[in-house]
């Protein structure tokens, strides 16, 4: 078993997810990394977070796959034994954006397979990995944090299988938070708004006016590092009396304003 607390970030080859796993290394985490590409395409990703000096594993998988995720977590304990904390961070769009009446059951299986049904079953998995070690270990501090969506609350009629999804994650956090408080485990939701990523690019000419006439009352873009910052302050412990709580990094978006 290593020393060093074991952070695995689903989702984390790019984007909102490297964020996430470079300020966890740089907290000195070691750091176990996923997503559905090979190793090789993925290096980049992971010498970066090596740079930091901790503990690196890539974890190759599909979260949406039982086999995967039970690969994956056989890995991550044989190699590191143990794991403080489960960042679901993975997660899909739809592939082609219909209009909620014409959206197809595929669709619907494909995003709610790996966003709802990934996320629920790799955390129940996780979830008893830490409750075993609590025994052992009780000066730990296990902590499950989910990625949702401000989609989990507000409607978009050409992805509605993307908002179903996020609103379940957000039911995910409330049950396991739930069901997890008497073993010591804290369990949050951060739900991010609109981020600068590779994903929101054909839609930046869209919404940077909307920003800027205060869609947002904060008028920028979010940046997948604003994410990771929100999960670094969960984290070190900032909010311990406090589990199920969804936590908004969205420029103010939730605000209801007239």
């Amino acid at each position: 078993m290593i020393k060093e607390k074991v952070a695995f970030v689903t989702g984390s080859s790019r984007s909102i997810g490297k964020a996430i796993a470079i300020g966890l290394a740089k907290e000195g985490y070691a750091l176990a990394i996923n997503s559905r590409q090979s190793e090789s395409a993925v290096q980049q990703t992971i010498e970066e977070v090596k740079s930091f000096g901790k503990p690196v594993i890539y974890l190759q998988g599909d979260i949406a796959q039982t086999r995967d995720r039970q690969r994956m977590i056989t890995q991550l304990m044989k190699e590191f034994g143990r794991i403080d904390l489960l960042v679901n961070n993975a997660g899909v769009g739809p592939k082609v954006r219909n209009d909620l009446l014409e959206m197809t059951e595929e669709s619907m299986n494909f995003v709610l397979g790996v966003n709802l049904h990934g996320t629920f079953f790799l955390s129940q998995a996780v979830a008893k990995i830490m409750i075993a070690e609590q025994e052992k270990y009780p000066e730990r501090l296990p902590m499950i944090i989910n990625i949702s969506s401000i989609s989990a609350y507000t409607t978009s009629l050409n992805r509605g299988e993307y908002c179903i999804s996020k609103a379940g994650v957000s039911m995910i956090t409330q049950l396991f938070a739930d069901r997890l408080a008497d073993d010591g485990i804290r369990v949050y939701e951060i739900r991010p708004g609109i981020i600068e990523t590779e994903l929101t690019a054909s839609v930046k000419d869209k919404y940077s006016p909307l920003i800027a006439s205060g869609l947002t009352p904060i008028k920028r873009w979010g940046q997948p590092e604003d994410i990771a910052q929100a999960i670094l302050l969960l984290s070190k412990g900032g909010l311990l009396f406090s589990t199920g709580d969804a936590l908004n990094v969205d420029g103010g978006f939730h605000l209801r304003r007239l």
